[in-house]
């Protein structure tokens, strides 16, 4: 079967027309994907779709929640996060732990009789995405309720530091506390300078 297009003749074989046929089938059946920060890098991600990502804490057949979703576009609505979606979560099952190709890493130096070779094998997991949630994520509220609870303990921490005696710690201890306090500099400050920086 020959083909010819209409801007110029070229020949198309019927391997070609399928799977272009194939790829825009694909492409159209995808109404609904996702980028999301998975181990620390990003994935482009859509529903049943396979995924292998750096080994994840976790057993196999157990479901995992991303929440850190950078963009996400819905039938055409796209959204985009500043960094992330609020309320935007991921959901995925990881279908096993397995290991990567092997990468030879070769160094030398020439006249000098230096070879190094080492073998690497990368730890992964294959996952598998269940579902893409643009809203109603548990996770993106408690972190914002968690700060409040956090800033209690910071004043019980003043008020500590307010009753120590720093005059009978030693340069090293009185180093650790100011590096505990967030002081900046204090490594080239002298005892006297620590203990009126840690009394402020």
């Amino acid at each position: 079967m020959m083909l010819l297009s209409s801007k110029k003749d070229v020949y198309l074989h019927p391997h070609f027309i399928k799977k272009c046929k194939f790829k825009y089938k694909y492409a159209k059946q995808i109404s609904m994907y996702a980028i999301v920060e998975i181990a620390g890098q990003q994935f482009k991600v859509a529903k049943d779709q396979k995924v292998y990502v750096n080994r994840l804490q976790g057993e196999e057949g157990s479901k995992i929640t991303f929440d850190n979703v950078l963009l996400a576009d819905d039938n055409g609505k796209v959204t985009i996060g500043a960094p992330a979606i609020e309320g935007a979560s991921v959901t995925a099952q990881i279908l096993s732990h397995l290991k990567g190709d092997k990468v030879i890493v070769f160094k030398k130096k020439r006249r000098k009789g230096y070879k190094k070779k080492n073998g690497h094998r990368q730890y992964l997991s294959e996952i598998q995405i269940e579902s893409i949630a643009l809203s109603g994520g548990k996770k993106s509220a408690s972190k914002a309720a968690a700060p409040k609870k956090e800033a209690a303990p910071k004043a019980e921490v003043k008020e500590e530091a307010a009753t120590t005696d720093y005059k009978s710690m030693t340069v090293a201890e009185l180093k650790a506390a100011a590096k505990d306090a967030g002081i900046s500099g204090y490594s080239s400050l002298k005892k006297a300078e620590l203990i009126e920086a840690l009394t402020k």
